[in-house]
């Protein structure tokens, strides 16, 4: 039975062996293609990189540089939005307050024009006045020329009256009265009168021309001052408005700047993005390699602690067989 036991025992660890060999030798196998396998893809790794570059040498602070230089330029594309924005702003604020203002001087002007019109109103009424007053003047003096005509006639047919009946009294009886002086107070009373009423007619008529002639001076000097006033203000207006035109052309072309800009920045800021999206996804692709690699290498140490593994205890057994 010893005997059996041994041979048994011989049997078991020979086909131990066998099986074990047997293992090594697929493992070995395995072990060499999974070699040759890494190193096919070591080398496909090498001529990626050496076509593409390494990833560390890809000139990725050149990236960064670009990436800080579109970053600073977006910010100063920002500040100078934000300036021209504001000074927009204030071109609105600007044309705002000018159409105030315009609109102050336009019922300025309004006004001046209906107290103009109102003034050229009284003026037309100074005038038709004046020419009432006048042609009365000349209706008073032609009476006057006519109440001496007739004064002159009545005298001369009193002097003829008196001078008939003088004759008859001479005929008839001794005079009582000396006519001469009757007539010479007749004449004089009578020119006092005529004075009296010239005096009275002149005195009234230089009023009347002082007062007409004061009206009119007054009347001219406010139309003066309203026609410098008008064209003070029809100066105020022109200059507004060029003003006016001036800042709206102004805010046109700052509106312009501001979408070409907008436009030019919007197409650098959209090829940059394309760019970082081919970028990011070769990035993607190699770090799906390397995770690819990293677990084909952990694979490859499984595999290699397992050998080992396995030599050892193909070691400890051919230790037994040789003490044996």
């Amino acid at each position: 039975m010893t005997g059996g036991c041994y041979d048994y025992l011989q049997k078991g660890e020979k086909a131990t062996m066998q099986d074990l060999n047997d293992r090594l030798a697929s493992y070995l196998d395995k072990v060499h293609s999974l070699e040759a396998a890494n190193a096919t893809l070591e080398k496909q790794i090498r001529e990626y990189y050496e076509k593409k570059g390494l990833i560390c040498q890809r000139d990725n602070s050149c990236y960064f540089k670009t990436i800080d230089c579109l970053q600073e330029k977006i910010k100063d594309a920002t500040v100078n939005n934000g300036e021209i924005l504001l000074q927009i702003d204030n071109a609105k604020l600007a044309a705002e307050d000018f159409k105030i203002k315009y609109e102050n001087e336009v019922t300025i002007r309004q006004s001046a024009k209906a107290d103009v019109d109102n003034l050229r109103c009284i003026l037309e009424k100074t005038c038709k006045v004046k020419a009432n007053l006048e042609t009365q003047i000349c209706a008073l003096q032609e009476e006057l020329v006519y109440m001496k005509k007739t004064h002159q006639e009545d005298v001369a047919a009193l002097l003829c009256q008196l001078t008939d009946k003088k004759v008859c009294v001479e005929v008839d009886a001794a005079p009582q009265q000396d006519l001469k002086k009757v007539l010479e107070d007749i004449r004089c009373h009578y020119e006092n009168i005529i004075d009296k009423h010239c005096r009275e007619q002149e005195r009234w008529f230089k009023q009347k021309m002082a007062d007409l002639c004061k009206d009119a001076a007054t009347n001219t000097e406010c139309l003066e001052t309203s026609i410098s006033q008008i064209s003070e203000l029809r100066r105020t207006l022109q200059r507004l408005e060029i003003e006016q035109q001036s800042q709206i052309r102004m805010k046109r072309a700052l509106e312009c700047s501001l979408l070409e800009t907008e436009a030019r920045y919007s197409t650098l800021l959209a090829g940059f993005q394309k760019h970082i999206d081919a970028y990011e996804a070769e990035l993607c692709q190699v770090r799906s390699g390397i995770e690819q690699q990293g677990r084909d290498y952990a694979a490859l140490l499984d595999i290699k602690s397992r050998l080992e593994q396995e030599i050892a205890t193909y070691r400890c057994l051919l230790e037994k067989q040789d003490i044996k």
